[in-house]
């Protein structure tokens, strides 16, 4: 079956723009929600992150594993995600909304199971930081995956950048949740494999070699 051909680049570039406006726009809301919650979560004194955050090996709280991202601890909890967290988003779904959605579900569960599995007992875990370093190392690995230059130049960039980040993925002191870290960290490298793009491979498309093709003389 012949391949379909590749758009023209002039239109491959208006199809990525359209694709990073959409990027955009969805970060923008996703901050905005984040930063609703929080202002009604601190006038609450912060119940509703005890309320709705992971509670480990707790299996009433599973369903917390997605409510705890939107919710934080302090205003400088909310202002030290959201920074990493609108930069590696944005990076994450500039090239297509739709997979940034299911990369975005596939870090939110396995940041949140490894952290209700591992946290300390007793304790109560909430933030976006989870998801922020899921996306981190999906940015990181997803050109590589993908074989796009670009993109495998975007990661090294963001690994330079925010090479402090890998301090953070080992226990680093009490009231860090360094296992939603990990573990949402290797969700993204997962999640770059997992929704890599696959390139059909070119047939070359021979028509058979026979008898009234050979040059004459030969058998």
């Amino acid at each position: 079956m012949p391949e379909r051909p590749s758009p023209p680049r002039g239109e491959e570039a208006e199809l990525l723009l359209a694709e990073a406006r959409k990027a955009l726009w969805v970060m923008v809301g996703v901050l905005a929600v984040l930063w609703l919650v929080q202002i009604v979560n601190a006038a609450l004194g912060y119940t509703l992150s005890f309320d709705y955050g992971i509670r480990s090996r707790d299996v009433a709280s599973l369903p917390e594993i997605f409510t705890a991202p939107f919710l934080h601890f302090s205003w400088s909890h909310i202002e030290g995600n959201s920074g990493p967290l609108f930069i590696f988003g944005f990076l994450a779904a500039y090239r297509g909304v739709k997979k940034f959605l299911g990369v975005s579900a596939l870090i939110v569960v396995v940041s949140g199971l490894g952290a209700w599995f591992t946290a300390g007992a007793g304790t109560v875990g909430a933030g976006a930081s989870g998801v922020v370093f899921g996306y981190f190392g999906y940015i990181i690995v997803r050109g590589v995956f993908d074989r796009r230059p670009i993109d495998i130049v975007i990661g090294l960039v963001m690994a330079l950048c925010f090479a402090y980040q890998f301090s953070l993925l080992i226990p680093a002191g009490e009231g860090i949740g360094w296992q939603a870290h990990l573990f949402g960290f290797a969700a993204g490298v997962l999640g770059g494999w997992f929704f890599r793009e696959r390139r059909r491979k070119a047939v070359a498309a021979e028509a058979p070699t026979t008898l009234l093709d050979r040059p004459e003389g030969q058998a």
